[in-house]
């Protein structure tokens, strides 16, 4: 299981390598970004913003950091739902 934590640990610091410098670099954009633009639909995530890591930043830091604390809050939430669902399942 130790294993298992360490690639998710990895993944997590190495997140913001994919989600933010490369996907700069090459100009991505998200799906459905683009189809909102398509369909000229107006961009209302500024005035109905319910979470304070709006695109996975948090307020004051970097977004690389923003990034990774938005993952471990993401991989800790899933973990706590996994444990209250299935218990202390062994395999």
């Amino acid at each position: 299981m130790r294993k298992a934590w360490y690639a998710i640990a990895f993944m997590i610091i190495i997140s913001p390598l994919f989600g933010i410098i490369l996907a700069n670099m090459v100009g991505y954009h998200e799906p459905l970004d683009v189809a909102a633009e398509m369909l000229h639909l107006k961009d209302i995530s500024d005035k109905i913003n319910w979470t304070p890591f709006y695109n996975y930043t948090v307020p004051g830091l970097p977004d690389t950091i923003g990034y990774i604390i938005s993952g471990v809050i993401g991989v800790t939430v899933v973990y706590v739902l996994g444990k209250l669902v299935f218990g202390g399942a062994k395999e």
